[in-house]
């Protein structure tokens, strides 16, 4: 297995955290627009040496799920980010995209509840997303 790329938990910029965050912004956004509901992003800065922001969604179908999933990863290439790491479970009711600073989870609804990944750090700040422009819409 190869190493995990450098991520800003270890030696940050403000450029890094600021790229971080429009990321996963941006990335809940279009799951939104891709019909995923109950989308959130989950401010980890100082909580995981994992990642510094997740962002959660739940989607409708397996089929819909892996659409997503090509969107997010497409998103990731043409921003220079490709995803570091993906992987899916047997059934395909949790796709996961590792971007090093964000991770992307997108879960079909009983699996999510399941698993319940906001329990995990329930005094996490929420990020904001909602009302946010879209990439397609800042690029107009």
């Amino acid at each position: 297995m190869r190493p995990k790329p450098h991520s800003r938990n270890s030696d940050s910029t403000a450029a890094d955290a600021a790229r971080a965050r429009v990321f996963a912004v941006d990335a809940a956004v279009l799951m939104s627009e891709l019909k995923c509901s109950d989308v959130a992003v989950i401010d980890l800065v100082g909580r995981s040496p994992i990642c510094d922001l997740v962002v959660i969604g739940s989607g409708t179908s397996q089929r819909q799920m892996r659409s997503v999933g090509e969107a997010i990863d497409k998103m990731g290439k043409e921003r220079g980010s490709p995803v570091w790491r993906s992987d899916a479970d047997s059934g395909a009711s949790w796709l996961v995209f590792d971007f090093v600073d964000v991770v992307v989870h997108l879960f079909e609804p009983g699996q999510r509840a399941f698993y319940d990944l906001e329990g995990i750090w329930p005094d996490a700040p929420r990020v904001s997303w909602r009302g946010a422009a879209s990439a397609s819409q800042r690029a107009s």
